[in-house]
């Protein structure tokens, strides 16, 4: 890590100020990987999605300490009052979320999205519902569903130490931002590793074409989880002998043929988690969310992922369409106009393609990271990598 960025860091946690810069390093798609047919949105985001913001704390202290919190609001006004249609969708189920079977009971959001790590949920749960108590017109709300998603950053990070408070969570959300979005060592992704190098937060968008509605989708990962990377399709983490098993799966290439290509220590420990947060503009209720959501997953096995026993995978997908959002005014019906169940798959190729890319953002903005008992995890190489695709490109890979 650039001495200069870790040092920022340990100030940022030290002195409790939320960390909402956007980091300068290169993403997938400025080194010319284009992931996909569908166009980015302007920032290639969640927040092409009007009205989302996103915003982070980070937690760097001493020599143990790597973990923060993320935060996606689904628009500036009172998420109690104006509920927004959403689902979830369990892929692999080995996790500690919070709030999210009331959602999938509902189908409705009445929080912002909160993301931290495995053992901080309980406390950022309830930094959460403070916020949302806090809040104008929620004076006589005797119940919220905090939703809050996590996955287990403790190879990096003390987890044990649960240093994540209420007041966390509240600048993290109180920092939230439309626009560019911060992604690698950032909030919850701060101490996340994800297919054998270090990941952490990163984010994507695909908008339709106009005759399919020119609707936005918008996707942000936490990633922490194992496999065997793939990028566009070429066996990235096979050919630089660092995935599962690579201690275990046999190297007998053709002379010749990538000799550098040798394993390297993997730690077999691939139980981690992805938490993958999708937004959308168009006009879709809580069935088709679920949906669109599990569509998600593919775009998780694309890069490699395996969803092994101890991952817990989930997907929370909601939509931001005025036509759609769900007033807390004591109404007994709602009328909605709806996108139809043929016009969804324009939508589910949006959530693979911009779960794809966000993974990869994840991956190429993180950076080298030390922590927890002296254990480093190395940044993707990104000049080794960007040499087996250009190889791929020439027909030599």
């Amino acid at each position: 890590m650039n001495n200069l960025i870790f040092l920022s860091s340990i100030l940022l946690a030290m002195t409790s100020i939320p960390s909402n810069a956007v980091a300068q390093t290169d993403r997938a798609r400025d080194l010319g990987i284009e992931i996909g047919i569908l166009t980015p949105g302007e920032y290639n985001a969640i927040t092409d999605v009007a009205g989302v913001e996103v915003g982070h704390y980070t937690m760097i202290e001493g020599d143990d300490i790597r973990t923060g919190v993320t935060a996606i609001l689904p628009h500036d006004a009172n998420p109690f009052m104006e509920r927004v249609p959403a689902a979830v969708h369990v892929g692999n189920g080995f996790g500690k979320a919070v709030g999210f079977t009331q959602v999938q009971e509902l189908g409705e959001l009445e929080t912002p999205i909160v993301l931290t790590n495995t053992l901080s949920v309980y406390q950022a749960a309830h930094g959460l519902a403070d916020w949302v108590l806090s809040l104008d017109g929620n004076e006589e709300v005797r119940s919220v569903n905090a939703v809050v998603g996590e996955t287990n950053d403790g190879y990096l990070n003390d987890i044990r130490a649960r240093v994540i408070r209420p007041e966390h969570v509240h600048e993290a959300i109180e920092s939230a931002r439309g626009g560019a979005v911060a992604e690698g060592n950032v909030g919850a992704g701060t101490g996340t590793r994800a297919l054998g190098f270090k990941a952490g937060i990163g984010t994507s968008s695909r908008i339709l074409p106009a005759s399919e509605g020119g609707y936005t989708v918008g996707v942000l990962v936490q990633s922490n989880f194992g496999g065997v990377l793939s990028i566009d399709g070429v066996r990235v983490g096979e050919q630089l002998g660092n995935h599962y098993l690579a201690d275990k799966v046999p190297y007998d290439r053709p002379a010749g043929e990538n000799t550098d290509r040798s394993p390297t220590e993997y730690d077999e420990d691939v139980d981690g988690s992805i938490m993958i947060v999708i937004a959308t503009d168009a006009p879709v209720t809580a069935r088709n969310l679920e949906r669109l959501a599990s569509r998600a997953l593919l775009g998780v096995g694309r890069v490699g992922g395996i969803m092994s026993n101890g991952s817990g995978d989930y997907v929370i997908a909601f939509s931001t369409a005025e036509e759609v959002r769900i007033d807390h005014d004591g109404r007994d019906r709602h009328a909605f106009a709806e996108l139809s169940n043929a016009a969804m798959t324009p939508l589910f190729l949006a959530a693979i393609e911009a779960t794809e890319e966000a993974i990869l953002n994840s991956l190429f903005a993180a950076e080298t990271m030390t922590g927890h008992e002296g254990r480093t995890i190395e940044a993707l190489p990104v000049e080794k990598v960007m040499s087996l695709l250009e190889q791929s490109r020439d027909g030599g890979g």
